[in-house]
């Protein structure tokens, strides 16, 4: 610990697992913009259910 100036990092005693980007961007980058495009619409018939909701409020 004394050699690494007792930093208490774990990484830096024990080193870190190396990790494999192994996946596909075209087919990842593909899914998530079908995801996002689905959660646009949502967003859309959220918001037109919130419009209409609010118009129905009678104020006195």
């Amino acid at each position: 610990m004394a050699e690494l100036d007792y930093v208490l990092t774990p990484g830096r005693y024990v080193g870190l697992a190396e990790e494999e980007d192994d996946f596909d961007f075209t087919e990842r980058f593909t899914a998530l913009k079908a995801e996002f495009e689905a959660q646009l619409q949502e967003e859309a018939a959220l918001n037109e259910a919130i419009s209409l909701n609010l118009s129905r409020v009678k104020l006195p």
